[in-house]
């Protein structure tokens, strides 16, 4: 059995919270191997004053964690799957998808308290296009201020940079022990999570059996299935570009999971909504069934414009 464990992770206080966790489950699992943590700078926590949209999402997260991997440098890497890119690099796999934590979005207004009492034009910051495109859905009148930097960052430009607003994952404010900041999480009626929200990805490589096999009982299999479907339907629609969708996929006390989501223009004025239920089993098939089926009723069109416009 292997001696020692090196767990890759990014500085910021919610990616430290997440690998020492990961670690805390190893080390009471595995008391006789050694867990250390490398700390490491992605280029998404270095370039902070540009939307992520701009300079190319979510593996600006991940990719110096993975060329650390890839060389041996650290045995696994402990993401927001939310943040994970759907397809990996060759030789990397996702060796565990933890259970998920609430998958929601967190209105944090200590003024207003809620989205309908904001005043008209209340200025909201987030980063996210999807957030911005859902509340422009059910609030045009809205002014939406792009908001970078880690959570605690942001939470000082609440007050720093004059805003009414700002919207933050529920789960990352519940994991840092945060919820009093949290004043209203909105229904999924007017704001569906990104993928993978609310769950943790730990990334190792294909060809470490060893670690991959003592990694294993971190996995939640429902919120596996249930992210896979709409990490599936995320590759089937996005074509690598950051794009205002929001999906959950969630299994029922059924048995079936449920899959839902959205594509939205980035004003929020057009939008496609539909939803699927399958077996579990079938999670990746459900996940391209329901893609192809928004595509194909409005869908399309709606990203041909955003792409237009980024060209």
């Amino acid at each position: 059995m292997k001696q020692k464990l090196v767990i890759g992770t990014r500085g910021s206080k919610l990616a430290l919270w997440q690998a020492q966790h990961i670690a805390a489950c190893l080390r009471e699992r595995y008391p006789e191997i050694a867990i250390e943590l490398k700390h490491m700078v992605t280029t998404g926590d270095r370039i902070l004053d540009v939307p992520l949209a701009k300079i190319g999402g979510k593996g600006l997260f991940t990719k110096e964690l993975e060329v650390a991997m890839l060389s041996g440098e650290i045995d696994l890497a402990v993401h927001s799957l939310k943040d994970m890119p759907t397809e990996l690099p060759e030789g990397l796999v996702l060796a565990a998808v933890t259970d998920r934590v609430d998958p929601g979005d967190a209105l944090i207004s200590p003024q207003y308290k809620t989205l309908d009492n904001l005043p008209a034009h209340a200025r909201v910051g987030t980063s996210s296009l999807r957030r911005k495109a859902q509340l422009l859905n059910v609030r045009p009148d809205l002014t939406i201020v792009d908001l970078r930097g880690n959570l605690d960052t942001r939470l000082k430009k609440l007050t720093t940079e004059k805003l009414d607003a700002i919207l933050l994952a529920v789960a990352g404010l519940r994991r840092l022990g945060w919820d009093e900041h949290i004043t209203q999480v909105l229904p999924q009626d007017i704001c569906l999570p990104a993928v993978g929200q609310g769950a943790l990805a730990i990334e190792a490589r294909e060809n470490d059996p060893e670690t991959l096999a003592l990694l294993a009982f971190l996995n939640h299999e429902p919120t596996r299935q249930a992210t896979l479907a709409e990490r599936t339907f995320l590759a089937e629609v996005e074509g690598g570009c950051q794009i205002p969708i929001g999906v959950y996929g969630e299994i029922k006390a059924t048995g079936q999971l449920s899959l839902q989501a959205v594509i939205m223009s980035p004003d929020g004025q057009e939008a496609v909504h539909d939803a699927i239920d399958g077996s579990p089993a079938d999670a990746s098939l459900l996940g391209h069934t329901l893609a192809a089926r928004m595509l194909a009723s409005g869908g399309r069109e709606i990203l041909a414009k955003l792409f237009a416009r980024e060209m």
